[in-house]
């Protein structure tokens, strides 16, 4: 149990008093009740806003409410003081002990410390990146795999089993195109001149496999009609592709569990045991679709198709699983691809280019009646990234053909670099990525912010060990108010854990190690200024070594939220 919890426990308590004293009805819903810092650090340590918001549905006056709340929380132990502020809120002082106390809870839990037990049960599917098979990684790619991954790491902080998923769209036209793509590289490779017409893919990085379907089948399909080597060189280029893209994740720390076909799923009939399943629910039927706005009579043939009924769930429209020929609509494909999904999680999680944002009504609505409304579906935007090179925007790679790769951009500035950078702000909202602040060492880079705090605390051990100081909690009570200010940004951690992954937030956990990472650099300054509130004090072995014994803790969250992230903590900067 952690702090945060330990407290709701306590108001809980206090309520069940007051109900037992005739205060309060006793069937009052209290899910709006919240304990969590005050915004104004000089209020208190908690706060909880209990009296505001049952105060109207008890009947009653809320600051009267409050009164009787604080009275009872104020008989806990741990409690220094109690206030209660403007309406009805109501501000706790918790006294230096109980801080001292987590930090004691901090060096027990050790790598386990935040971990929650809130989604213990439950199976959520993330599926993420999901680029075509049609070549490298590249950085329209990145942040939503680094998004989809540290999700996916959060949700299993907080007690969730978790699958990782890839849907491989190996069953369109692009993929038509890149087997002919690949045919001019064999060509190529055969010893022919090239040219790459418009349309194709133009990237050096289908030269070695062209260069392997010619040593493997040699001129055979050279003359040969594209009816006969379409289909085996678009299974070995999507092959092919698939491989650099696991290697090019994989640079990032990005490993999943599965990769699912949507060939194969369109060949096991899954879209034809979707449509069976909704029509038995009267959830597909045969109509025509609304002319598109601005055509004519004249410009539109109406025709009859299969509609899902979308718009019974929400959304703007009926809309079509299949086309005038026979073949599956993408929605189609997908409605099926989710269907499958939805048989082994609980949750399902989507991670989108925010130029999806148009289809996110018509696929939550197939969810909702694939589900039966059982399975919680979220769908995450996440917005483009513009790349910067001192404020200028970089040049396209040649050897991609007209994209900058993500594993360039990796083996530049490095994994935990790209990684950090793509959480400093919320998925959903525009950002720059420059090459040169990235790496910048100042406090406006949090990444390099966060990581010189842990990089400051390694040195610090470093030193204690040098001096034969060691950390333990012996001397706990030698720390004074001021130096356990750090320890209550320190016990926020496991309810920011659980509060991100409530919010499928992930970004959440490295706007906490800033804040962090700013509150041990100032208490380090304050060190420089003024001896006595140094770690290390010669003089003073038992404060150094309840000092370092709180360093100690904060470097363990600061670890614990970097690989809640996928990042590596630096024990030294260069």
């Amino acid at each position: 149990m952690t702090l945060y919890t330990r407290f709701a426990a306590h108001i809980d308590a206090a309520l069940d008093t007051l109900v037992s004293t005739g205060d309060l009805p006793a069937d009052l819903n209290r899910r709006a009740v919240t304990v969590e810092p005050p915004r104004d650090a000089s209020h208190g340590d908690l706060a909880t806003n209990a009296a505001m918001v049952l105060a109207k549905p008890a009947g009653t006056n809320p600051r009267a409410l409050a009164e009787k709340i604080a009275a009872e929380l104020g008989k806990i132990d741990e409690v220094a003081s109690v206030s209660v502020a403007g309406p009805g809120f109501i501000n706790l002082s918790l006294n230096d002990e109980t801080w001292r106390d987590e930090l004691r809870a901090i060096d027990a839990a050790g790598d386990a410390y935040g971990k929650s037990d809130m989604g213990t049960g439950r199976t959520v599917n993330i599926e993420y990146v999901s680029a075509n098979p049609t070549g490298p990684m590249h950085m329209g790619h990145c942040r939503g795999a680094v998004v989809g991954d540290a999700l996916a790491s959060l949700l299993e902080w907080a007690g969730h089993k978790v699958i990782r998923e890839y849907y491989v769209n190996d069953a369109g036209g692009q993929v038509d195109v890149l087997a002919r793509s690949a045919h001019l590289r064999y060509r190529e490779a055969l010893g022919e001149t090239i040219e790459i017409p418009e349309g194709l893919y133009p990237g050096e990085y289908l030269k070695p496999v062209g260069a392997k379907l010619a040593a493997e089948h040699g001129d055979k399909f050279v003359s040969a009609t594209e009816a006969e080597w379409l289909a085996p060189f678009r299974k070995e280029a999507v092959a092919a592709m698939l491989v650099m893209i696991r290697d090019d994740l994989a640079l990032l720390g990005i490993h999943h569990d599965l990769f699912s076909s949507e060939a194969e799923l369109q060949a096991a009939g899954k879209p034809e045991a979707a449509e069976a399943w909704l029509r038995e629910r009267d959830l597909v039927y045969d109509g025509v679709l609304e002319a598109p706005k601005g055509e004519t009579p004249e410009d539109w043939e109406p025709v009859e198709l299969p509609l899902f009924r979308s718009s019974k769930f929400g959304d703007d429209q009926d809309r079509p699983i299949k086309k005038s020929d026979g073949s599956w609509t993408y929605f189609g494909a997908d409605l099926a691809y989710h269907f499958q999904k939805a048989q082994s999680a609980d949750e399902l999680i989507d991670i989108w280019g925010a130029d999806h944002a148009g289809t996110v009504k018509r696929i939550v609505a197939a969810v909702a009646a694939l589900t039966e409304g059982k399975t919680r579906f979220d769908v995450k935007l996440v917005q483009m990234v513009r790349l910067l090179r001192g404020g200028e925007p970089v040049k396209m790679s040649k050897r991609s053909g007209n994209f900058v790769t993500l594993a360039d951009v990796v083996r530049e500035v490095g994994k935990d670099v790209v990684r950090f950078t793509m959480l400093t702000r919320k998925a959903d909202a525009q950002m720059d990525f420059d090459f040169a602040k990235v790496v910048e060492a100042s406090k406006d880079n949090p990444v390099f912010y966060v990581q010189y705090a842990h990089a400051r605390l390694a040195s610090l051990n470093r030193r204690a060990a040098e001096a034969q100081v060691a950390a333990n909690a012996e001397h706990l009570s030698l720390l004074d108010t001021e130096d356990l200010a750090l320890v209550k940004r320190a016990a926020q951690f496991p309810r920011i854990v659980e509060s991100a992954a409530l919010a499928r937030e992930p970004h959440r956990i490295a706007f906490y190690l800033y804040d962090l990472a700013a509150d041990f650099h100032a208490a380090w300054n304050v060190g420089n200024d003024r001896p006595d509130r140094r770690t290390l004090i010669a003089e003073n072995p038992a404060l150094s070594s309840a000092r370092l014994f709180m360093a100690d803790a904060i470097g363990q969250i600061i670890r614990n939220g970097l690989r809640v992230m996928g990042v590596e903590a630096a024990t030294e900067m260069n």
